[in-house]
């Protein structure tokens, strides 16, 4: 028997927990498509899959938003779980249009046997994030599983934000160009490289951090020209770009040359054969700009010190709607999403 396009004998799968295709069509299937009757009128909820809800609060929006982390290894350079916990709950908010945060809250799984040491530390970073981000944990939970019935720590957050304007992610137009706020593809093999223990030229270090006072900025500076934003977290700029592609009905013209890549990752990319725009990036942001505010958005994030390797990347086009083509400087090639995320438990 079938429904929704799935067989019910269908396993659950770690590609539907990725961030690619298979995760959008498990929560457009089974997940969004059933809660649709618990829907606020006037609000953008579970069914239109952005990186938060929006509810009408009398003439604002009160923005809020949900993740659960797990990462392998806990520890990696750059940061760790509990600073990607924060950082990817305040840029959730932050792809939304509220930058401002109102409140966190915390809940921790650990395991038996889990070291206090090690959840100090987290905590410690935990903190040190909140200060970047000017937010704070107001009420969280704690829980402790027997020994083996989880894998060591699980920390799920949940933001609230007031914005008097909210940016979706479909209302790009053709003409519209593409923004990425800084290098691509560093977290994913930053975690690649810690948790396999390869010996790559360069220094691979996680971008994890809280990105909201550079979106601060560039809304500041282009106002309504920022149409749309996202956070290419699981399934990279790839999968950012197809999502905000179908999303608002229109192709996206990507231009290889522009996208800004660290050296070290471009290194480790091409030793291991895989693309960036298919990696995971934990203090990015990709903004659809109509054309006339483009460049001075381009120059605000420059002048913040996380965007000061942002690029314009693309444009939209009429063409190939839902589509996200990579021009090369000598040719054109439809650029493929990946099922999945290339590397499990990454966020």
């Amino acid at each position: 028997m079938k429904g929704n396009g799935r067989t019910r004998d269908e396993k659950i799968a770690l590609r539907h927990g990725a961030g690619g295709r298979a995760m959008r069509a498990l929560i457009r299937d089974v997940l969004a498509g059933n809660l649709a009757d618990a829907a606020i009128a006037g609000a953008v909820g579970l069914d239109a899959m952005d990186d938060g809800a929006a509810i009408p609060l009398g003439d604002r929006w009160l923005v809020i938003t949900t993740d659960s982390h797990v990462i392998h290894p806990i520890f990696f350079r750059g940061g760790d779980i509990g600073r990607l916990a924060i950082s990817g709950t305040v840029n959730d908010l932050a792809m939304m249009g509220a930058t401002e945060v109102l409140a966190l809250t915390s809940a921790v799984i650990l395991e038996e046997g889990f070291p206090c040491a090690d959840l100090e530390r987290i905590h410690l970073s935990m903190r040190e994030a909140c200060r970047e981000a000017g937010a704070a944990v107001v009420t969280g939970d704690t829980k402790v599983m027997g020994k083996g019935e989880i894998d060591r720590i699980v920390l799920n957050t949940t933001g609230v934000a007031l914005t008097d304007r909210i940016v979706t992610d479909n209302a790009l137009r053709p003409g519209d160009r593409i923004i990425v706020t800084g290098t691509i593809g560093d977290h994913g093999f930053a975690i690649m490289a810690a948790r396999h223990g390869l010996a790559l030229d360069g220094e691979l270090r996680s971008d994890v951090g809280p990105v909201n006072a550079m979106v601060r900025a560039a809304l500041a500076t282009g106002g309504t020209g920022i149409v749309a934003m996202k956070d290419p977290t699981r399934g990279g700029l790839s999968s950012a770009l197809h999502e905000m592609a179908e999303k608002s009905g229109v192709g996206i013209v990507l231009d290889e040359r522009a996208i800004p890549v660290a050296p070290a990752v471009r290194s480790a990319a091409e030793l291991l054969g895989i693309d960036p725009v298919h990696v995971a990036n934990e203090g990015k942001a990709v903004i659809g700009v109509r054309p006339g505010a483009a460049d001075a958005v381009l120059a605000a994030l420059r002048a913040h010190p996380l965007g000061r390797d942002a690029a314009i990347v693309g444009r939209c086009t009429e063409d190939r709607a839902g589509s996200v083509i990579v021009d090369t400087g000598v040719g054109r090639r439809l650029l493929t999403e990946p099922e999945g995320e290339l590397l499990p438990r990454i966020c």
